[in-house]
C-alpha cells in the first residue's frame, strides 16, 4: 500500500531511491518476518532497526535514506506489515524480544552489530538486551525512546483516551472492533496530534504515511496485545541492565516522554549519551530524520573509535 496521491510527496524519495534496497524473509516462532536491507552488504556495521507501534519499516526510511556506509536492515515486526503473527509467543514484551533476539541470530551477521529502536521499538530493544545470555551488539540507538510510564507523560488524558479506544475495540464483536482500530478519522487525530511541523508539505506527507501504514496490522488479536505492551513498560525498567555505549535522540516537544523524563532516563544507562533535537515531538523520523542521522553517526564514529582504543584483552 502507498500514500494516496491527495497528499504531499515524500521530501525524503530522492535521498531514498539513491539506497540499494534488497527484501528477505524469515521464519521465526512460528510466523514469517519480512525485513529490507539497505545500503552495502559488506559494510563493517551493520545497524538492525525495530519500528514503533502500529507502524511498520517504511517508518524508519526517512533515517535510513540519511545515513550512509552501513548496512541497514529494517524488520516489519511480527504481525504488523508484511509479517505475519508469531503463533509460539504473544504479541508481548517478552515474546518480541526473544523475536528480536532469534532474528538478529538468524541474520548470521558479521562485524560490528548496532541495535536501533524507535519509539515502541526502544522498549523492545531494551527489554532483548536486558536479558541474560546471546550476543551483545557493539551499541545501541534508541530514538524517541519512551522513557517513563505513559500514563506519566504530559498528555496522560490522551493515553486513557487511547486505553479506552483499544478497550472498546477488544470489547466489540471481531468484526466491528477491527473497523474500529482502522478507523480512518481516528487514525488523523493521532497523526494530528504527534505531528509538530508547521510545514504544509510535510505535515500532509506525514499524514500520508500514517493513513497507509498505521493500520498495517494482520488481526485485532496483534495490535491489542501490542498496545498493551506498549503502555505496561518503558526503557527505564531495563536501562540499567544494557551496558553497550547508547544513545538517545529525544524531543525536546515530545507529548509521550516530556525531555525531562529523558534526561532523567540516561543516567539510568551505565554508558549513554543524550542528543536532545528541538522543535519537534514523536515524530522526529518523519521530521527530523537529518538531525537524527547526524547524531547517529557522530555516535556510531565515536563508538568504533572507543572500541578500537580499548585494550585488547577488554574487548
Amino acid at each position: 500500500m502507498t500514500p494516496t496521491t491527495r497528499y504531499a510527496a515524500s521530501p525524503y524519495a530522492e535521498a531514498l531511491g539513491r539506497v540499494p534496497v534488497r527484501q528477505g524473509e524469515l521464519p521465526l516462532l512460528g510466523g514469517m518476518t519480512h525485513y529490507w536491507e539497505y545500503g552495502a552488504p559488506d559494510a563493517d556495521t551493520t545497524v538492525v532497526l525495530v519500528h514503533g507501534f502500529r507502524g511498520d519499516h517504511h517508518g524508519l526510511e526517512p533515517v535510513v535514506a540519511q545515513l550512509h556506509g552501513l548496512r541497514l536492515i529494517s524488520p516489519d515486526l511480527p504481525g504488523f506489515g508484511e509479517s505475519t503473527p508469531m503463533t509460539e509467543r504473544a504479541h508481548d514484551i517478552d515474546g518480541y524480544s526473544q523475536w528480536l533476539r532469534a532474528f538478529v541470530a538468524a541474520l548470521g551477521i558479521e562485524g560490528r552489530v548496532v541495535l536501533l529502536g524507535h519509539s515502541f521499538g526502544s522498549i523492545v530493544v531494551s527489554a532483548s538486551l536486558a536479558h541474560a545470555g546471546g550476543a551483545r551488539p557493539a551499541a545501541v540507538v534508541l530514538v524517541n525512546p519512551i522513557g517513563q510510564p505513559a500514563l506519566a507523560g504530559p498528555r496522560g488524558v490522551l493515553t486513557r483516551l487511547a486505553i479506552f479506544y483499544y478497550w472498546l475495540a477488544a470489547a466489540l464483536p471481531e468484526r466491528l472492533g477491527f473497523v474500529l482500530l482502522r478507523n480512518r478519522v481516528i487514525v488523523r487525530v493521532m497523526s494530528e496530534a504527534m505531528a509538530k511541523t508547521r510545514d504544509r508539505g510535510l505535515r500532509s506527507w506525514i499524514h500520508g504515511q500514517h493513513d497507509s501504514y498505521f493500520s498495517a496490522f494482520r488481526d485485532r488479536r496483534v495490535v491489542l496485545e501490542a498496545f498493551r505492551a506498549s503502555v505496561s513498560h518503558d526503557v527505564s525498567g531495563y536501562a540499567a541492565r544494557i551496558p553497550e555505549p547508547t544513545l538517545l535522540v529525544a524531543a525536546v516537544d515530545d507529548d509521550i516522554t516530556p525531555i525531562a523524563a529523558e534526561r532523567r532516563l540516561r543516567g539510568l544507562f551505565p554508558d549513554a549519551r543524550l542528543v536532545e533535537i528541538a522543535d519537534v515531538g514523536h515524530l522526529i523520523h518523519y521530521e527530523k530524520p537529518v538531525e537524527a542521522a547526524t547524531a547517529i553517526e557522530e555516535f556510531l564514529r565515536s563508538a568504533a573509535r572507543a572500541e578500537r582504543n580499548r585494550p585488547e584483552d577488554d574487548r
